[in-house]
């Protein structure tokens, strides 16, 4: 399947100079979600995952059905003030500032082999202080997995050694 043919591009959104690669029509054709599902999942099948994570808020969208593939169960990172219960957080550098992310303190334990999960990666800070967050809690990172993949923003590198699985890439 050509996922390609379902990205729109949306020039200067959300603001001058980028170019967002809206993933809204490929998530409305039953067929392509079906597959990309599949097609991020196939890497990790025998990989024992315990936990999927996915950041706010598309990896919401693939997470919890990529954890279904996998047998897995699901957690949330987001932002400071979202979640209800005790949260760990870690911050992060931005281009200009700093953002942080929190997930709850019991998502995962020492012997949870976790996959972070997200729509796309692009400089690599949210995913990498995700991982942060998920070996605070004592587990073991397995690798990434994203929908779409910003060579020319080189994220991959900020993330080390890990398993990193994209199935588009610009």
């Amino acid at each position: 399947m050509n996922y390609a043919e379902l990205i729109r591009d949306i020039p200067d959104f959300p603001k001058p100079g980028i170019v967002f690669k809206d993933i809204t029509p490929l998530l409305a054709n039953a067929e392509a979600l079906k597959a990309i599902i599949e097609d991020m999942s196939k890497p990790f099948l025998n990989q024992e995952v315990d936990m999927v994570v996915g950041m706010e808020s598309r990896g919401f969208i693939f997470g919890p059905a990529i954890a279904t593939q996998l047998g897995a169960g699901f957690a949330p990172v987001r932002k400071p003030g979202k979640l209800p219960y005790k949260t760990n957080s870690q911050s992060y550098d931005l281009e200009y500032g700093k953002d942080t992310l929190e997930i709850h303190h019991d998502a995962a334990h020492s012997r949870s082999r976790v996959l972070i999960v997200d729509d796309l990666i692009a400089t690599g800070g949210t995913a990498g202080a995700t991982a942060k967050l998920i070996e605070g809690l004592g587990a073991k990172v397995i690798g990434f997995c994203f929908a779409i993949e910003l060579d020319f923003l080189k994220g991959r590198d900020r993330l080390g050694d890990y398993p990193i699985h994209s199935i588009l890439h610009y």
